[in-house]
């Protein structure tokens, strides 16, 4: 990391110091952790006590302390200014390395300025690549498709022909945009392959991690909204339309032709069943079976998909079933001997 003055920190995530602020930051680390020259954070009132003992040079905090030691740096939320602290100390300015001559480029390509091309890297025909983009060894680039400005594509990633990338979009090492979406006709006891003749449109600001799969529509597109986060190894199936602003954690698998809403959290190992709908700003919790529409603005777990709290509910009684079952069975009997009981029992035959 870069060392930068507690100043400039403040001056770029729009903070304000209290203490030194000619201190130098020359990395980052938790309360505990932290020493002299390093910058940390508290997010979590249950931690506040830890920052007495802290021997970090600087603490970003959402309001002044007074038992702090150290300098202190005030803004509306801790965690994010955080995150872009940490983007100030590490970042260092692009320098484009050029096309390397061990890259393959097809023909009637647009090349953008400024790129960083690596060895082994392939671009099909007629793609349109956009300025500052750097693309590491081993991508390949499908025919017709284009990427926008400011992306960066790590290695081995497979964009598939006709794909349109957004500017900045972030794509980490193995993944596959466009592959052929699942689709197949049956026809008397065979599978016959359906071509997939659409393709993905992913927005600005996208971040897709490793071992992704985003399939091509069948027909159409496949769409991944503006400033989506996708975690590793996730399924997107063909004509799934994923909102803005998602968070898709690891392990979710979205069905063909799902519509998922903005805002949405999809916890890890989520299942999405086809042609479903979610609402905006839903949050399903880890190993959620969503098998019909949500509606905006809930928590949902379990399987199938139930409101938070009652899946909650229905957890703690899981586990005593068994006991319940054996005291419901001893009521039946006891209220099937009360009801002979009743009855006075089986009547005699009269001797007259």
């Amino acid at each position: 990391m870069r060392p930068v003055s507690l100043r400039k920190l403040a001056e770029a995530i729009e903070g304000r110091v209290i203490g030194d602020a000619d201190a130098v930051i020359r990395g980052v680390a938790g309360i505990k952790e932290a020493r002299p020259g390093e910058i940390t954070f508290l997010a979590n009132a249950k931690y506040a006590r830890l920052l007495r003992e802290t021997k970090a040079s600087a603490v970003i905090l959402s309001k002044p302390d007074p038992h702090v030691s150290c300098a202190q740096l005030i803004v509306e939320d801790p965690y994010y200014a955080f995150s872009r602290v940490v983007s100030v100390l590490i970042e260092e300015p692009y320098r484009a390395m050029g096309i390397s001559p061990l890259a393959g480029i097809g023909k009637n390509v647009r090349l953008g300025s400024d790129l960083s091309i690596h060895p082994f890297v392939t671009i099909g025909d007629r793609a349109v690549i956009g300025d500052r983009v750097t693309l590491y060894p081993g991508v390949y680039i499908g025919d017709e498709t284009e990427i926008g400005d400011d992306s960066i594509l790590h290695a081995n990633v497979s964009i598939r022909e006709k794909a349109v990338l957004g500017r900045r979009v972030i794509i980490h090492s193995g993944t596959v945009i466009g592959s052929d979406g699942f689709g197949f006709a049956t026809h008397k006891g065979r599978h016959y392959k359906i071509p997939q003749i659409g393709t993905v449109v992913i927005g600005d600001d996208v971040e897709i991690g490793a071992n992704v799969a985003v399939d091509r529509a069948a027909m159409g597109s496949t769409v991944i909204k503006r400033g989506t986060k996708i975690d590793n190894l996730v399924q997107i199936a063909h004509n799934v339309i994923v909102g803005e602003d998602c968070l898709i954690v690891s392990q979710v698998g979205i069905s063909g032709s799902a519509v998922i809403g903005n805002r949405v959290t999809l916890a890890g190992q989520t299942g999405v069943a086809g042609h479903l709908s979610i609402g905006d700003n839903v949050v399903a919790g880890g190993r959620t079976g969503v098998t019909k529409d949500i509606a905006s603005h809930q928590v949902v777990s379990g399987y199938p998909a139930l409101p938070h709290r009652q899946w909650l509910e229905a957890q703690a009684v899981f586990a005593h079933l068994p006991e319940l079952r054996k005291r419901i069975k001893a009521l039946e009997i006891k209220l099937e001997q009360i009801g002979k009981q009743q009855s006075g029992g089986p009547k005699k035959r009269s001797t007259r």
